[in-house]
């Protein structure tokens, strides 16, 4: 049985999404000019959640108050929120942007191997094992042989990233535990318990009321909350309610590609070949978990050999 198909408008709404979540590389390097990465993610959760929590009033839904809901929703918001944007932001101020974002792209890789350990129903199949381990190649490609032995700036950077991408996993496994609410009450909690927890945070270690951001700054703060985070959250919630979840996973694909090209033409951003490289490996590896590409071929070879007959 095929699953849900995707119509025109879900396949504008994927690279409208692909945009916006590549742009939040691209405005994380802007705004880290003049804030440290807990200011930048305390200013993402925080207006991010405000901005959710009016949608989600306006649009005639209420909040719950009971304490396994807010338990699961601060739990949400450190795996899904907290822990991956501090990681990406910081590793950011060590390598660039269009990096980050496909050593991010290795989320996929994660979930299915930690799902493989985890779940009962989600086990490894042929050629998802085969895309871990091309993405596994992809990774060390990109992160470089000699970095074990010299673990410099950019290279704690490249294990940041990658550290987010092991925390989106756990997060997309828990999330299910959400889906009993409605998706934008799901995402509007989700934020608030990461806003409750990053502005102490932000105020101990950074403390970003005696920074002085100009407007540059302050736009692209407002940008990756409200453009990358609140808006995106809502189309992503869509694509998955119309598409389903594996038609949603090739968003995965084209997110780097939106951060590469604002990298290149804007940041001045250039790509080693090494990256190049490592970036087909790990695309390599998310085409076979993804599987559409292999069942397209092995269609073909079905049609071609029918046809000879």
């Amino acid at each position: 049985m095929s699953g849900p198909t995707m119509a025109t408008r879900e396949w504008v709404l994927l690279i409208v999404l692909s945009i916006l979540w590549g742009g939040s590389f691209f405005f994380a390097e802007v705004a880290l000019r003049d804030l440290g990465p807990l200011s930048i993610v305390c200013g993402r959760v925080s207006l991010a959640a405000l901005a959710l929590l009016a949608f989600v009033y306006l649009s005639g839904k209420q909040m719950p108050w009971d304490w396994i809901s807010w338990r699961q929703f601060f739990v949400m918001g450190g795996l899904n929120n907290i822990i991956p944007f501090s990681l990406i932001v910081w590793g950011q101020s060590h390598i660039d942007s269009g990096l980050a974002s496909v050593l991010n792209a290795t989320t996929p890789l994660f979930t299915v191997a930690l799902a493989h350990m985890l779940t009962t129903d989600e086990k490894i199949s042929l050629n998802k094992g085969l895309g871990i381990v091309f993405g596994i190649i992809g990774v060390a490609v990109l992160i470089g042989p000699d970095a074990l032995d010299n673990l410099d700036g950019q290279a704690w950077g490249k294990i940041a990233i990658l550290g987010a991408a092991i925390s989106y996993s756990f997060a997309g496994i828990y999330g299910r535990r959400l889906s009993r609410h409605p998706t934008s009450v799901a995402a509007a909690g989700m934020l608030v318990g990461s806003g409750l927890m990053m502005v102490p945070l932000a105020l101990i270690f950074e403390n970003p009321l005696q920074a002085s951001p100009d407007m540059a700054t302050w736009g692209s703060v407002l940008a990756i909350a409200l453009l990358s985070t609140s808006v995106a959250y809502l189309i992503y919630f869509h694509i998955l309610a119309k598409a389903g979840a594996t038609n949603l996973l090739l968003v995965t694909f084209l997110v780097p590609v939106s951060a590469l090209l604002l990298g290149v033409f804007i940041l001045g951003e250039r790509l080693s070949s090494n990256a190049i490289i490592g970036m087909m490996l790990i695309f390599a590896g998310l085409a076979a978990v993804d599987g559409r590409l292999l069942r397209l071929l092995v269609r073909k070879q079905h049609a071609a050999a029918q046809g000879d007959k």
